[in-house]
């Protein structure tokens, strides 16, 4: 089956007064049709980026796609203008942004906003495309949809403002949705509920979802694969079950070993385990492996050569000069 979406060697630069931000380093990434995959990695690792590029969001300048293919249906939207990108946002492609609390424009109602695409999209009248938003109000539960798409950002907590975003991301039944750490500003109890709504609609409309996030037990909970990204690359790929059962990048066990785990921790009480320095600033990287200066298992050859992402297992690759069998486990 061909891919939805390929991302091929994609490279998202940004130019500084300090110089050339590599935020996104030549990432290859595959999803396809009714998939969920996740991308995972700490603040900084360029995920938000990766996602952003595919739709051109990013800040143009400074941002600048200097290489690769985006691949959707298999036309590259890398070369469209912003003018043709319009045709494809929020049809085909929705996008579901990080903070809620500043994504929605505060003078206009959360009704005319979702209304919005279906008028230009879909073709519909003001009045259907109102009776569209309550429905769409509905299935993501927000209480008397009737009453509150007439209502304000500011009128809205913030997991209902999630609900807005997701309904104006899944108005016209796109065939991806892209959700760029959609949980991040919501307190546990409403991150739990907006991820089965995600899982809900993804069902109902038989889309695929791409979610950013740094959290690695929404990965565990949602994902069916997995990208693990590190300083603008790719260090990991598996499905969702070899990756927690067999981590074998070093970063990817340093994720994993930052998770409580209730099963362990209420007998051994163990402190959980941080990952030493933080990511790299990518003006002018250094040579070799970006995750050398802070991995337990770095040997010369780190420092010198950078390593090629590589098959270690069927549907399993990972980038690393460690051999299959060194290294520790999680």
């Amino acid at each position: 089956m061909a891919p939805l979406l390929e991302i091929k060697g994609l490279k998202t630069h940004f130019a500084t007064d300090d110089g050339m931000l590599r935020a996104v380093d030549g990432v290859d990434i595959t999803l396809h049709k009714g998939e969920t995959l996740c991308v995972v990695g700490e603040s900084g690792c360029g995920k938000t980026v990766t996602a952003m590029s595919v739709l051109k969001l990013i800040p143009m300048p400074p941002g600048r796609i200097v290489e690769g293919q985006i691949k959707f249906e298999g036309r590259d939207l890398v070369p469209l203008s912003s003018h043709e990108l319009d045709d494809i946002r929020a049809k085909d492609i929705g996008f579901i942004f990080q903070e809620p609390m500043t994504s929605l424009n505060p003078v206009l109602t959360v009704g005319e906003q979702v209304a919005e695409s279906l008028r230009r999209h879909e073709g519909l009248s003001n009045k259907d495309a109102l009776a569209r938003t309550v429905e769409m109000f509905k299935l993501v539960q927000i209480p008397n949809a009737e009453a509150r798409v007439h209502d304000y950002p500011h009128q809205f907590s913030g997991g209902m403002r999630q609900r807005v975003m997701i309904a104006m991301a899944l108005a016209c039944k796109p065939k991806l949705v892209i959700a760029d750490e959609p949980t991040t500003a919501l307190d546990v109890t409403i991150q739990a509920q907006i991820l089965d709504l995600l899982q809900d609609m993804k069902e109902r409309f038989g889309m695929a979802v791409m979610l950013i996030t740094h959290a690695m037990g929404v990965v565990a909970e949602t994902a069916q694969r997995v990208v693990v990204m590190y300083a603008g690359k790719v260090v990991e790929e598996a499905d969702v079950d070899s990756l927690f059962e067999s981590p074998r990048h070093p970063y990817t066990q340093g994720l994993i070993r930052s998770i409580p785990r209730i099963d362990l921790d209420a007998a051994h009480k163990t402190r959980l385990e941080a990952i030493g320095g933080s990511v790299p600033i990518l003006i002018n990287p250094a040579p070799g492996c970006r995750f050398a200066p802070r991995c337990r298992y770095a040997f010369g050859l780190c420092a010198e050569q950078e390593p090629a992402l590589r098959e270690v297992a069927p549907g399993h690759r990972m980038a690393c000069h460690l051999g299959e069998t060194q290294g520790a486990t999680a």
